[in-house]
């Protein structure tokens, strides 16, 4: 885990900046996804530089958004200004360190790659959620890993790859129904490649 803490931290300085298909059609995801959605007490897992975070304030009162970086965080403060927003340094293989029953949604966007074991995240996040509270999830397809996409960047001309883990359609629906959640959408995104989806997404919600 140390390792892609490293890497996080030097990719942070082009993050936002750099060609990045993947990042770029998971903002437009999450939008999309979440645009019909009311909720108010919002946590972001692996909030990163910020870049869901401003969207998800113009419809949340509270934010709350973790992430094992030092340098994105520094990237999403100075980027983010908000009073309605506090960001941690925290690793979620870990105890979160918020409040349980507090959310009425949580995100996690292209994390879970890069996470080994799902259940203590599924778990973790149905204790942190109110009743009938959502849970959204967009992750690089499994297709997509398949073919030998990875989460990487260039630094002084070295492609640095990130560590990630394989995890199939049915590991995510099952870790998240083995802690409790109920399945209401699951849809694959497409770029320019129309062939492989290069996203996949996930809303589950606890039951009321």
């Amino acid at each position: 885990m140390k390792n892609n803490i490293d890497k996080y931290n030097a990719w942070a300085y082009q993050y936002d900046n750099n060609i990045n298909p993947t990042r770029d059609l998971d903002k437009t995801v999450i939008k999309e996804s979440l645009s019909n959605l009311d909720f108010f007490k919002v946590l972001e897992l692996g909030c990163g530089s910020g870049k869901n975070t401003e969207w998800l304030i113009s419809k949340a009162d509270k934010l709350v958004g973790l992430d094992f970086s030092k340098n994105m965080l520094a990237l999403a403060r100075k980027k983010i200004t908000s009073k309605k927003v506090t960001f941690i340094n925290a690793n979620i293989n870990e105890k979160w360190p918020v409040d349980n029953n507090t959310f009425d949604l949580a995100t996690i966007n292209l994390t879970l790659e890069h996470i080994e074991i799902l259940d203590h995240i599924f778990n973790s996040l149905f204790m942190k959620l109110v009743q009938g509270g959502k849970c959204f999830v967009c992750e690089l397809h499994p297709k997509k890993q398949l073919a030998g996409s990875r989460a990487k960047f260039e630094e002084n001309g070295t492609d640095i790859v990130l560590d990630v883990f394989q995890h199939s359609e049915q590991e995510y629906i099952q870790s998240a129904e083995k802690a409790g959640f109920n399945l209401l959408v699951k849809e694959d995104w497409y770029d320019n490649e129309k062939d492989i989806p290069r996203l996949i997404s996930f809303l589950f919600e606890k039951p009321k």
